[in-house]
Formats: structure tokens, C-alpha cells, sequence
């Protein structure tokens, strides 16, 4: 079985000086990668996802050493949230490298590595610009997001072992580059179903520290389906104390206190990823349904359910109390999350007959909007009307009632959240061997996973109705971190880099170059990845 193994220092100007002189079973098990060789001198970096602009500096490398400064400069209003980068960045450097890395305020001529909020405004709020010399290790932004992105970029310049958490031998040695970089589109989404099955505050942490390696931004938590119901709701406890006590194949389940839940949504902040709720509806309900008999029409409660079927359980469209019910669980949900969206599922409503689904699915957004968020949905929400700054995201196959859809929510001025199910679902199967996963969308490779271009695949669709990417990654069959893990990676850097790098950039050979040298930094933190036959390790 593939095994997953899962401090600032202050110092004085004054005594800089001094500081500087310290120095699974049912899942393949591949060999580890061989040790990765440092970079070819004056060689750019392979980076995922790629740059919009990356130039080689020949003749020069930078070189971090026992001495190294981390010089922080930022405004008063940008320091805290800048300080945790660059604690995040100098934590992780201190356990691989062993150097003291202090971080004090940038003086110059003083310090080799600058990290800075204070460059130009045209940078955006996600864009930096990261350089590497003989002398310094740079990377500006306007914001600390965009430090933080430029910091995950600035990781993988390093040798891959400069993930590790033991201390490990140098030398630390970056090529020559200059990186200018932003965003293609302002979403970019990691969905992770803890529905079908629980996933623990801290197993949503290590999903979170991986995920934001490539930039995503947006945490879809889908918290709530016919298997189980996740997060607390106090008006209504049993939806967590008896919806939430199961799991797919009957093994025990569990929920997230508001405690637990304010934890993930702080992590995935500190991280620069917003946290997108979904409480699924009208269908994907049984677990509600069962927890309150007077949710159901005929006012009998249904057993709890551990199966995997869709689409067979219904919110009573006609009745009060649904919608006291859901006014009750979007604003304690609302409440939970201080992001913009609140998704309210919509999906394979096959119970609902259609008239009702139209009613329901207005009425339900309207609850949404009181609690002053913005509506997310399932593709389906398109055939009802939607409130102004709505999301329907799209998980067609490339059938062409999905894809009236799509058009549909874009004609009404929603945008549209790019997610198909035979592309970017991550518990599709990558062949006929996978051993978990499944394959009602197709076998999905790495290539398959990575070639196709979001502004695109919807024919008609105007490009400037795509909010950006989704990676879903459901649950029926994978009831671990290692599984979680193996399915999304090596696929979800790909849909990463879809939804960050310019589509001029996208293309599978250099791609999967690229990606072969991710495998040793994998190693290093103890991904348990996916070997995929066609992609090159090194």
C-alpha cells in the first residue's frame, strides 16, 4: 500500500549578523522517482501552470545560503496577510534547507530574497512578477494574493526537495529567470465531495496545501447529498447528528461543528482560496429527507441511505416548511462563509417533476440572495430564471442538452463555470485498469484531462460568459486521502493550468514534459500520484 505521511523567527537588524552566520491495497504502488538532478544553469524552469511570460537570464543562477535575508515589503493595511506569505514561504524553507531565513522589512542592498505588495497596480489582484540573478530573488505583486501566487511559482523553481519536511542537502540553487504572470480566468475551482464520503478538517487541509500549489482558488465543498449531510446547522441538529451519521457502504460518517468548519474556511483563506458551499436541492436530499419527516410530502421519513443511485429523492416543492427549511439552512450556512457564492446544487432532479423544479428553483435563489450571496448551481438552473450574478456550472458530456444549458445560463447573463464530467471530473477512471473511480463519463487520461480549451468546448458559447474551470472530485468510491490523492493527481495541475495560463500556452506535448518533473516534488510531499504510462517521470 502506497503509505501517505502526512517558526517565524524575529530577529534585530542588530543581530542579523550573527543569525546570518548559523548556518493503499486497492491502489498500484510504482517506484519512487530517482533523485532529481539540479536544473542546467541558465536553463528557465518548467513551470505548471506555465507563465504568460518566462525568459531565461543566461549566465546567472541565484543561490540561497545559510545567510539569506527575507526582506518583506508592504503597506500597513497589506502587512498581515503579506507576513503570513512569507511565513508560509520561510517555514516550509526552514524544515528542507535548515537556514535561519529571517524575515524583516526590506532594506536595500541588505537582503537577497524580496518579497513585496507594493508593485504596480496593473499587476491585478492575482499577478506578480518574480525574477531570479546573481544577487537577488525577487517576486512583486500589487496584493498579497498575487505574492501568494508568485510564491507558489517561486516553490518550484526550487530543487523538488525543498518540499521536504527533514532537512535535506543543498544546493538551492535557481536559474536565471524573469517571470511576468496573471490569470486567464478569475475561477478556478477544486470541488471535493465530503458527502458520499467524510473527509476530516485536517484531510480538507492537505487537499487544500496541494491544490494551491497550482493556483486554484476556489474550494467547492459539496457538504450535502442523499448519503449525508455535513455541516451544522443548530435549527435544524438533526440533520447532522442522524443525516450526517452515515456514509456510502454504511460505514460510519460524521460533520463539521462550527468550529471545525470556521478552521477549513480560515486555512483555505490563508491559502487565497475562497470556500464555495453547496447544500444540494431539490434532489441529492435523502439525508434531510430522513432526518425530518415533515420534509417529505406524505410526512413519513425515508431510511438513511449508503448506496450510490442518483436522482431518486425530492424536497417537497409544495410545501412551507421546505422553504422555511432551506431559509433556515442558507443563512446559517451564509453565515459560515464570508465568500460571495452559495451553491444550491440543482443537479438530477429526476424525481421533481419539471413544472415544480421550475418553481422551486427561483424560489430557492431568492433565498440565497437574502442572505446577500450570489447563486451557484448545476447546469440545470439554466432552465429557470436566475437572479443577476448567478453561476451555473456546466458538466455536460458533450451532449447537446448540456450544452443548451450553458447557452441558456449565458443568455440570461449568468456565467458560466466550466466542469465536464468526461474532462474534469476526478474520480473518472483513467483506464480500464484503474482500480476505483468510475466510467459512466468515459475513461479519462491525463491527455484527455488536459486537451480541450475552456472558451471552446461549448459550441457558442461567448468566451466572456466563462467564469473559469472546476475540477470536481466525487466520492462514491474513494473513502481516503490516498485515493483522493491518486485520482487528482496527476489531473488536476492540468485543469489548474487551463484555468491560469494563456490558451496560446496550452499544449499537451510541452505539457506533459513539464508535468513529468512534477513527480519528484510529489515524492517529496508524499503525494501518492498516479504513474500515468504515457507521461516521462523523471
Amino acid at each position: 500500500m502506497t503509505r501517505l505521511s502526512r517558526p517565524s523567527r524575529q530577529v534585530t537588524l542588530a543581530g542579523l549578523a550573527a543569525a546570518a552566520l548559523l548556518a493503499s491495497p486497492l491502489l498500484p504502488v510504482s517506484p519512487a522517482s530517482a533523485a532529481p538532478q539540479p536544473p542546467p544553469a541558465n536553463t528557465a524552469p518548467s513551470l505548471i501552470p506555465k507563465p504568460v511570460s518566462q525568459q531565461a537570464l543566461p549566465g546567472q543562477s541565484f543561490a540561497l545560503q545559510p545567510w539569506s535575508l527575507v526582506g518583506l515589503e508592504t503597506s500597513a493595511k497589506e502587512s498581515r496577510a503579506a507576513k503570513k506569505v512569507a511565513d508560509g514561504l520561510t517555514s516550509q524553507l526552514r524544515r528542507s534547507t535548515g537556514y535561519p531565513l529571517p524575515v524583516i522589512p526590506a532594506v536595500p542592498g541588505l537582503v537577497d530574497v524580496k518579497l513585496s505588495t507594493n508593485g504596480p497596480a496593473s499587476l491585478g489582484a492575482e499577478g506578480y512578477q518574480l525574477r531570479a540573478d546573481r544577487s537577488t530573488l525577487s517576486v512583486v505583486a500589487a496584493t498579497p494574493e498575487g505574492l501568494f501566487r508568485g510564491v507558489t511559482t517561486l516553490r518550484q523553481l526550487l530543487p523538488a526537495k525543498a518540499e521536504s519536511k527533514t532537512r535535506q542537502a543543498g544546493p538551492w540553487r535557481i536559474s536565471g529567470t524573469a517571470i511576468s504572470d496573471s490569470p486567464r480566468y478569475g475561477y478556478r475551482g477544486a470541488m471535493l465531495d465530503v458527502s458520499r464520503h467524510f473527509f476530516s478538517v485536517a484531510e480538507v487541509k492537505r487537499y487544500i496545501d496541494l491544490a494551491s500549489l497550482y493556483k486554484l482558488n476556489k474550494l467547492h465543498l459539496h457538504l450535502s447529498d442523499d448519503q449525508g449531510w455535513r455541516i451544522q446547522v443548530d435549527s435544524w441538529p438533526r440533520l447532522t447528528t442522524y443525516g450526517g451519521s452515515l456514509e456510502t457502504t454504511g460505514t460510519p460518517g460524521g460533520s463539521y461543528t462550527k468550529a471545525d468548519y470556521a478552521a477549513l474556511v480560515q486555512y483555505a483563506s490563508d491559502h487565497f482560496m475562497e470556500v464555495i458551499p453547496e447544500i444540494d436541492t431539490p434532489s441529492h436530499t435523502n439525508a434531510a429527507l430522513a432526518s425530518y419527516a415533515e420534509l417529505n410530502c406524505d410526512g413519513v421519513a425515508p431510511p438513511l441511505y449508503t448506496g450510490t443511485e442518483v436522482g431518486f429523492s425530492s424536497l417537497c416543492v409544495g410545501k412551507e416548511v421546505t422553504y422555511d427549511f432551506l431559509d433556515d439552512v442558507f443563512r446559517e450556512v451564509a453565515e459560515q462563509n464570508p465568500g460571495g457564492l452559495l451553491h444550491l446544487g440543482g443537479d438530477e432532479a429526476h424525481s421533481t417533476p419539471h413544472s415544480e423544479y421550475l418553481t422551486f428553483v427561483p424560489k430557492a435563489a431568492a433565498l440565497v440572495t437574502k442572505q446577500n450571496k450570489r447563486v451557484m448551481g448545476w447546469q440545470e438552473i439554466a432552465d429557470a430564471p436566475l437572479p443577476p450574478g448567478s453561476i451555473a456550472q456546466y458538466w455536460g458530456t458533450d451532449d447537446s442538452r448540456s450544452q443548451e444549458l450553458a447557452r441558456k445560463a449565458a443568455a440570461q447573463g449568468a456565467k458560466v463555470v466550466m466542469s465536464p464530467a468526461n474532462r474534469a471530473y476526478m474520480d473518472m477512471k483513467y483506464d480500464e485498469s484503474t482500480p476505483i473511480g468510475q466510467d459512466w463519463a468515459g475513461l479519462v487520461s491525463v491527455q484527455k484531462s488536459y486537451e480541450w480549451n475552456p472558451s471552446t468546448l461549448v459550441p457558442n458559447l461567448p468566451e466572456n460568459a466563462i467564469a473559469g474551470v472546476e475540477a470536481p472530485l466525487w466520492t462514491e468510491t474513494l473513502d481516503d486521502v490516498d485515493k483522493l490523492e491518486y485520482m487528482a493527481f496527476p489531473r488536476l495541475p492540468g485543469i489548474a493550468e487551463l484555468g491560469w495560463s494563456p490558451a496560446s500556452a496550452l499544449d499537451w506535448t510541452t505539457y506533459s514534459d513539464r508535468l513529468a518533473g512534477q513527480g519528484s516534488r510529489w515524492d517529496a510531499l508524499s503525494v501518492n500520484f498516479y504513474r500515468a504510462p504515457e507521461i516521462a517521470w523523471r
